[in-house]
């Protein structure tokens, strides 16, 4: 069987998820669609608005065959290390291509800007460290630097999110030889940060935002979303008694600050610079987690940089923690979510060949990242009463989703 893989959030799934399974499919004539997906927290540094295994049986009541789950040291981290993380975690389960959507929908674009890109690396990171220096965010430091290279084109504009993160992928398939074809799929209607609900077709931050907004689904947000997220929504809504925002963990993160040392902050993974001074100064008298990002935010220190360093806060992610990612050139299993039938028989068939344990449900003794996994859940259910809480962390613990 051949099979097409795809680097997802689904926060929630939408039709523009639809849109993109069903252009992937008929991109890449694959048999299977398997889907690399970010668990309870996201690469932006955000907890996911309903938890991985509500999000899985959307994902696979709506086309897609096998979902795995992205470990949490690669999923809440810069595009390069998220992408190092799925496109190696799709490599071990076998696909022959990588279909992703992209402002630019080219994959030509993408193949010839990596050869811009290698050619002038040295020059690059030359004029990047130099930005960095003037107090420039590395976002905007990164897109200047691309753009003095000559890669940022109106083809191929690397100040838009969906571009940087496929140039990712496809840097890492090339600079790794992997076996895979990398495929564009030019992303329909809706721009990532879009704010506002315009159509069947709407972001994922517009979605979410009516979401949290209303504590409901209102008509125009259910027109875009297909009928099993509506689902799932309402289920784990009934489940928890909430969906997850930030602020729901606010009096957690303010404790965990409050009772920590610099020195200990200081070991967090990604409080850099001195950063762990600016943390406990502005946690004096903040009331709410929007103010105190608000307070910590400068022009070096983007929202999504701050809102990660939170995550690995919240989750006590240290730098020593992120060492086991060094020197290793693969991913060190494949955490499986759900699976269809027709993602059963690919997996029955495929697991022979992988190099990394495939894992079903947290074992600590399979590999030390579980342990991280396990952090992670329980940080992410931190925010809710103890009954509902135990009762949706045992998911952890039950063989992978099976959809008929």
């Amino acid at each position: 069987m051949k099979a097409c893989g795809l680097i997802v959030e689904y926060n929630p799934f939408h039709n523009g998820h639809v849109y993109h399974v069903r252009q992937s499919r008929d991109a890449s004539n694959a048999d299977c669609l398997i889907a690399v997906m970010s668990g309870s927290f996201l690469q932006r540094g955000e907890p996911a608005i309903i938890d991985k295994f509500h999000r899985t049986k959307a994902a696979l009541l709506e086309g897609v065959d096998i979902v795995l789950e992205l470990p949490y040291l690669y999923a809440v981290q810069s595009s390069d290390l998220f992408a190092e993380g799925a496109v190696r975690t799709l490599h071990e389960s076998g696909v022959s291509s990588i279909c992703f959507g992209s402002e630019s929908g080219n994959t030509q674009h993408f193949m010839e800007g990596y050869d811009v890109f290698r050619q002038n690396e040295p020059f690059y990171r030359e004029l990047l460290q130099d930005y960095l220096k003037q107090g420039i965010a590395f976002p905007e430091a990164s897109r200047l630097a691309y753009q003095k290279i000559g890669l940022t084109t109106e083809e191929m504009d690397l100040s838009q999110p969906n571009n940087i993160l496929g140039f990712s992928y496809v840097q890492t398939i090339m600079d790794a030889h992997l076996p895979i074809t990398p495929l564009a799929i030019k992303r329909k209607k809706s721009n990532y940060h879009d704010e506002e609900i315009t159509g069947p077709i709407a972001s994922a931050t517009s979605i979410r935002s009516k979401l949290l907004a209303d504590h409901d689904i209102s008509e125009d947000v259910a027109a875009t979303m297909p009928n099993a997220t509506i689902r799932q929504l309402h289920e784990y809504k009934w489940q928890a008694g909430c969906w997850h925002a930030w602020e729901g963990y606010f009096h957690l993160i303010h404790y965990r600050v409050m009772t920590m040392t610099t020195e200990e902050l200081a070991a967090i993974h990604g409080v850099d610079e001195g950063l762990e001074y600016r943390i406990k100064k502005t946690a004096r008298g903040v009331t709410s987690f929007y103010e105190w990002m608000q307070r910590i935010k400068t022009k070096r220190y983007t929202w999504t940089r701050l809102q990660r360093m939170f995550a690995h806060i919240l989750t006590n992610t240290t730098k020593t923690d992120m060492y086991q990612l060094k020197n290793t050139t693969t991913v060190p299993y494949v955490r499986l979510l759900g699976m269809t039938r027709n993602g059963q028989t690919y997996l029955n068939a495929q697991k022979k060949e992988m190099n990394v344990p495939l894992v079903s449900k947290l074992s600590h003794h399979i590999n030390p990242l579980l342990f991280i996994e396990e952090k992670a859940s329980n940080a992410y259910y931190s925010m809710l009463p103890a009954d509902k809480r135990e009762k949706l962390r045992k998911q952890e613990l039950q063989p992978p989703i099976m959809i008929d």
